[in-house]
């Protein structure tokens, strides 16, 4: 009898920013699917009630400590999951965020800050992967980009450079772990709903974007988990160095006046 498709019985997943949005769907997605997950998020407490929610369902995850981006801290971290459970078949750097600021306004801080949690972060995770996922002959190196990579908003120049950043990362990790059977990939969100949450959530905000989004909504965090589910799979064995952009066509129109024009709003 066939597996059923998307099938991670047996697998072992870390996810960064694992705690609610996007990382909370992508932890409860690996865990569905039958990875042991585990959550490695900043804010314990919100990990470990995904984690107790999860386990009443049946399903396997916990979760460890990300407090500190340096790469001794995170290899620390990526080896004891290994050793904890015998294997490391799957890391998805989800964690991410964008403190704005215009271009004039940016100081060290904020810079240092975005690149060493967008970008930095990712790379040294990888790395510290890559032995475990080697030994085993299996691996999917994952990671949360943003269609800020190839678009532009005022106060995320330095956020949009981060993610174009973590894009050429996956396409150079991906030629280099190409003969190892480690694939290197990556999810490029658009506009995701986020409730409650930031100034998109405000209901004038949310329905002056999504006019201006070809499939007339907002995303959700399960369209980036669905994403990250296939990339993590044996079915993606043949797809690597690549980003897969989930924006409901938001980055097709050359601008918002191609789609009022087209839809008339």
């Amino acid at each position: 009898m066939q597996a059923l498709p998307f099938n991670l019985d047996g697998r072992v997943a870390v996810v960064t920013g694992g705690g609610r949005g996007i990382g909370a769907a992508i932890v409860t997605r690996l865990a569905q699917a039958g990875a042991t997950v585990v959550i490695a998020n900043r804010t314990r407490e919100v990990a470990e009630a995904l984690a107790r929610e999860l386990a009443a369902d049946g399903r396997a995850a916990h979760c460890v400590p990300f407090d500190r981006l340096d790469r001794s801290s995170l290899r620390t971290m990526v080896d004891g999951v290994a050793a904890q459970h015998g294997r490391l078949d799957i890391v998805v750097h989800n964690a991410g965020d964008c403190p704005w600021a215009s271009l004039e306004e940016l100081d060290e801080a904020k810079l240092d800050e975005t690149l060493a949690l967008n970008l930095n972060a990712s790379i040294w995770l990888a790395q510290a992967a890559i032995r475990h996922m080697r030994a085993i002959g299996f691996g999917r190196i994952l990671v949360t980009s943003s269609v800020s990579a190839r678009v532009a908003m005022g106060g995320g120049a330095h956020y949009s450079a981060a993610k174009a950043g973590v894009n050429a990362f996956i396409r150079g990790a991906a030629f280099e772990l190409a003969r190892d059977g480690i694939t290197v990939n990556g999810v490029e969100a658009g506009f995701i709903e986020k409730p409650g949450r930031g100034t998109m959530s405000v209901p004038e905000n949310k329905a002056k974007l999504e006019r201006f989004i070809p499939m007339g909504h907002m995303g959700s965090a399960d369209d980036i988990a669905c994403a990250m589910l296939y990339l993590a799979s044996a079915e993606a064995r043949y797809v690597t160095g690549q980003t897969i952009v989930v924006d409901g066509g938001s980055t097709l129109p050359e601008t918002g006046f191609a789609v009022e024009r087209q839809w008339g709003l």
